[in-house]
């Protein structure tokens, strides 16, 4: 969890609070504007030295030092005898340093105005191990970029551990974007490699040991883009050399395996992606030699590839699988696409990126047309179509909707819109189109009924007198619609206007709770009609019989007697990739025999095969719904699915280690530790504290649940599908069915 107080950092004994270690090399064009933007006038804090690494450099370098260096006693330079690379002119210029800090800086780059002050005074309030600083890409033609990441330093806490910021993990991985406290470096015992990529053996380290970290959120650092033997535009065999920098990283992992080991898996799939980054940067690795480069990395994923480890989704999945079966060809082939994937994410804006954004909005423009010709179609009065979770699958409130109407109205006949490789998750009897093909268009252009728990398509216009049944899929903690406008690290470039225009589609809007329809009337404007009705899904929670309960425990493996825990965490969406916030097997462990652990990650987050002895990983389960009836207790974070949960009046408990962050970032209605349904746990020891002692079944735990079920579940009734189809497809009118289930009124 992050660490707080205020801690002052000393001077060292000769007065220096960083060290700037410089290696200098063949640099002699652009060094005396680095050495100005560390000793010159724009920096006022002077508790600096620098320790320049003259590593043998054949042009003026080495001269250009001594003169700086006569002029400014600052400035301590070592001269080499013979060129040793990067990576040991760093260690040369570290062994030397006299600093509490040390900032490796590459002296092609230069530091920003102000940088050093900045840097000093949060180093001395905050005391990190390693402090992270932003930076900016100077381009050749005097342009500046600053980091794509740059969300990542937002809303940071001033201190804080990887494990409760594992994005830190997403940023670039060079030495010169930290600041290091100098003991704790030397006492890890690793040190820069030979060849490219010298700083990754190092930096990951770096990361994973350190006890406290910070982050900086002002651009302190202007890398220099596109030089002449930068390795990023070098073609040369010795992009190998990385493979030999992963085996130091994860040898120190080997290693320090009680403090680096949680995070074993995203650092094997942060060098799997690095290697096949480089792998399809046109030129990096020559031509002849790519074959070879794959090899290696084929070894490397085999030999390294974490236990329990699972591919990405999409299309980095498939390049992973490729990869580890040493297919070349195949990977080869798939390159093309990869770097159409590539340029539409990096050329955005930019001429190449229009031309391919102009091809896409082409196709999309084909398919509208179609739909719109399919318009002109008689409308089908009897047919509704129905879709979930973008196509995932049949599942959630529409489900539950379509369950209902084949029962009360079997006159409508139902399909169901599915991506093409989530076919399989539709039931036996059930019709469904494949999304995106011209049978799906024709039947979503003549259908009467949509019935969604996401948006359809912006581009497919709702036919007129058509009914769009949107039911959501949660009760809102985290802000939603228009209030993400003040969240942008969640919005993720969110078109407002677009979602404002597709609740006005929206003509019925089915709400679990009062909280739910105060907040969504407000974030999705538009004229429909609320059915405070509760959410249809829960009806199977609220009407499982004991058989039931018992038939679905045994069908996940639940032994008589056992206390089945299920742990159901949300998505960052503020984040990049997710990392583990929990671990499943040693809280398994801590649980004992007596209790199975329900692994329920997010569909955006969750992996394949992550079960083992005493975890059961339910990721991949059909139903949620199912997975709530057979469990004894819930945890989960600042998921909807606690308010699902809570109409079966069974213990919750509330792990939140990152609950200040995630409320900065994404946002929240309300403050979950205050209005929790239970008891409440912020790190993993408390976590198993509170579910060994009974805590969560105490007298707290169960007021706590009483309130919260009291203000969230008032219709959970077993009947809110019907209420929806009698409302929605019979026609009925909202007073009588509030009048038939003795509920709250069902419209406004």
């Amino acid at each position: 969890m992050a660490t707080t107080g205020t801690q002052i950092t000393p001077l060292s004994e000769d007065g220096i609070l960083i060290s700037i270690v410089l290696p200098v090399y063949q640099v002699q064009e652009y060094l005396p504007e680095c050495l100005d933007s560390v000793l010159g006038p724009s920096q006022s804090f002077r508790g600096v030295e620098v320790v320049a690494v003259d590593d043998c450099s054949p042009d003026g370098s080495g001269a250009l030092l001594d003169e700086y260096a006569a002029r400014d006693p600052r400035l301590r330079v070592v001269h080499l005898p013979q060129n040793v690379g990067l990576g040991q002119a760093r260690n040369e210029g570290l062994a030397r340093a006299k600093g509490e800090y040390v900032w490796f800086v590459d002296s092609d780059d230069r530091l920003t105005d102000g940088a050093l002050a900045a840097v000093a005074e949060r180093l001395r309030r905050t005391s990190p191990d390693v402090l992270l600083v932003d930076f900016a890409l100077a381009n050749p033609d005097g342009g500046v970029e600053r980091n794509v990441r740059a969300h990542l330093f937002w809303d940071a806490p001033e201190t804080f551990t990887l494990a409760v910021r594992p994005s830190t993990l997403d940023l670039i991985m060079t030495a010169w974007s930290r600041v290091l406290r100098r003991e704790f470096l030397l006492g890890l015992d690793v040190d820069f490699g030979r060849g490219f990529y010298e700083d990754i053996s190092v930096t990951y380290p770096l990361l994973l040991a350190a006890r406290r970290l910070s982050m900086l959120d002002r651009v302190c650092y202007h890398y220099r883009r596109g030089r002449e033997g930068a390795i990023t535009n070098t073609s040369s065999p010795r992009h190998f050399d990385l493979f030999g920098q992963y085996e130091r990283i994860f040898a120190f992992i080997d290693r320090e395996a009680a403090t680096a080991e949680l995070f074993r898996k995203a650092v094997f799939d942060r060098t799997v992606r690095h290697a096949t980054t480089v792998l399809a940067t046109p030129g990096l690795v020559p031509k002849k030699l790519r074959r070879d480069f794959f090899r290696r990395t084929s070894e490397h994923f085999r030999r390294f590839r974490p236990q329990g480890y699972s591919y990405p989704s999409g299309l980095r999945g498939l390049q992973y699988r490729l990869v580890e079966r040493d297919a070349f060809r195949a990977y080869a082939a798939l390159e093309p696409v990869n770097r159409l994937r590539l340029a539409l994410r990096a050329a955005l804006g930019r001429t190449r990126g229009v031309a391919l954004r102009a091809s896409r909005l082409a196709a999309t423009a084909v398919r509208r047309a179609y739909f719109r010709a399919c318009l002109l179609l008689p409308a089908d009065d009897t047919l509704a179509v129905y879709s979930a979770y973008w196509n995932r699958g049949y599942a959630c409130n529409p489900a539950a909707i379509f369950d209902k109407a084949r029962e009360l109205a079997p006159g409508i006949r139902g399909v169901w819109v599915v991506a093409e490789d989530r076919t399989g998750s539709i039931p036996p009897g059930v019709e469904y189109v494949v999304d995106g093909s011209a049978r799906c268009l024709r039947t979503m252009a003549r259908a009467k009924y949509l019935v969604n728990n996401v948006n359809f398509p912006y581009e497919l216009p709702k036919r007129r007198g058509a009914v769009l049944v949107q039911t959501q899929h949660g009760t809102p903690l985290k802000k939603m619609g228009i209030d993400l406008r003040d969240h942008p690290a969640a919005a993720r470039g969110m078109n407002f206007d677009r979602l404002v225009e597709q609740s006005g589609r929206w003509d019925f809007l089915v709400s679990p709770n009062p909280h739910t329809t105060e907040v969504f009337t407000r974030v999705y404007p538009g004229g429909y009609e609320v059915l405070q009705t509760g959410y249809p899904r829960v009806d199977r929670l609220v009407n499982a019989s004991p058989d039931r309960v018992n038939r679905v425990r045994d069908e996940l493996g639940i032994a008589p007697g056992q206390t089945a825990v299920l742990y159901a965490p949300t998505h960052r969406d503020h984040q990049d990739e997710a990392a583990p916030l929990l671990d499943a097997q040693r809280l398994a462990v801590q649980l004992g025999h007596d209790h199975v652990l329900l692994l329920r990650l997010h569909y955006f987050d969750a992996p394949q095969n992550a079960a083992s002895r005493g975890v059961v990983d339910v990721s991949s389960h059909p139903s949620i719904e199912d997975l709530c009836i057979a469990a004894d207790v819930l945890i989960t974070d600042y998921s909807s699915v606690m308010f699902d949960y809570a109409a079966l009046d069974r213990p919750i408990v509330i792990y939140a280690p990152d609950w200040e962050i995630y409320r900065r970032t994404r946002g929240a209605y309300f403050d979950l530790l205050a209005e929790a349904p239970g008891a409440i746990a912020t790190t993993q020891e408390q976590l198993a504290k509170v579910l060994r002692s009974g805590e969560y079944t105490g007298p707290g735990a169960a007021k706590r649940l009483s309130g919260f079920r009291a203000r969230f579940c008032p219709y959970d009734d077993g009947h809110a599908a019907e209420r929806v189809v009698r409302r929605v497809f019979l026609g009925e009118p909202a007073e009588e069915l509030a009048d038939a289930s003795g509920t709250a009124p069902t419209s406004s």
